[in-house]
């Protein structure tokens, strides 16, 4: 499922028909200055109630964390938006904390403008019981994998229990440079035990109907786009098409976060699913309409 050959692929296009003459050198020296900005990054951030955020060189993301369990957020995933290919997670929330200034403003590097709140967000996932979601709320534990430019990997654990079961979720996320897309490996149990065939789902927020979404089972994506602040934003969800059990649309029918876009799916015999999970923001001037997105879903989306 994961992509491979990304950083080589961002470096042979960068320096595509760079030549070694003293004219070029400053154009040499601006692409190796670019390549050096360019890194993958997560962390957890204790100071803005736990959240844990992901970035590469194209998106960024937060995760809840403990600090959040007592409101509405649970184990949606946010969007932030960046136009910049250079890192900007630390940054904002330094300049959040020291400065005051908000990050869900753009200051010219992108904002957080996406809401999730209860909802699954991009990328979120749920149980599938009784024709409806249930969250594992946010996440109780997280663990660094690995960090380096080319790519980084955590883990983050959720547990919920509902009626009378107590259920887990193991969730590898893994980003690399230059998708769109983060990777996730999650492992469920029920009761400590890997829980084998267990529905459960993955999608994107629709902003209570205000987002189009559009299905292609034979690549395995689901995606929406909404325009936010008078620029769209692409959504999407990814799996195996094989792994594909159906697509379904929850209305929000007047509850606030309520409306979802989901594919439905079973773990398998060791209660795991994959899935990719991204968007493709309009500012940031590589992705400016719906078509544009489900054609890089179509390229990109799941890559064996």
């Amino acid at each position: 499922m994961f992509r491979t050959g990304v950083l080589s692929a961002l470096v042979a296009s960068l320096l595509l028909g760079c030549t070694t003459t003293s004219e070029e050198n400053h154009s040499t020296k601006a692409v190796e200055s670019q390549l050096e900005n360019r890194t993958t990054f997560a962390r957890y951030v204790p100071e803005r109630k736990d959240d844990f955020a992901w970035e590469n060189d194209l998106v960024a993301f937060r995760a809840y964390g403990p600090a959040a369990r007592s409101g509405a957020e649970n184990s949606g995933v946010d969007c932030w938006l960046k136009r910049v290919n250079y890192p900007i997670v630390n940054k904002w929330y330094k300049a959040h904390f020291e400065k005051g200034q908000s990050y869900h403003e753009d200051h010219g590097e992108g904002l957080d403008n996406y809401h999730v709140g209860s909802s699954a967000g991009c990328g979120g996932t749920s149980l599938w019981i009784n024709d409806q979601r249930e969250s594992l709320e946010t996440w109780v534990r997280w663990e660094m994998v690995e960090q380096s430019t080319a790519k980084t990997s955590f883990k983050l654990y959720y547990e919920r229990e509902i009626q009378g079961k107590t259920y887990q979720e193991e969730k590898l996320i893994t980003i690399e440079l230059g998708d769109r897309m983060f990777n996730v490996k999650s492992t469920f149990f029920v009761d400590g035990q890997p829980a084998a065939n267990l529905p459960v789902t993955v999608g994107v927020t629709t902003h209570d109907e205000k987002a189009t979404t559009a299905t292609n089972k034979a690549k395995g994506w689901l995606a929406a786009w909404e325009v936010m602040d008078g620029y769209g934003l692409g959504t999407a969800v990814a799996v195996d098409p094989a792994k594909i059990k159906s697509f379904k649309t929850i209305l929000s029918n007047g509850v606030y976060d309520a409306g979802h876009a989901l594919i439905l799916l079973e773990t398998d015999s060791k209660g795991q699913i994959e899935y990719r999970a991204g968007y493709g923001w309009e500012k940031a001037n590589e992705i400016v309409t719906f078509a544009q997105w489900q054609q890089y879903l179509n390229n990109h989306a799941w890559a064996k």
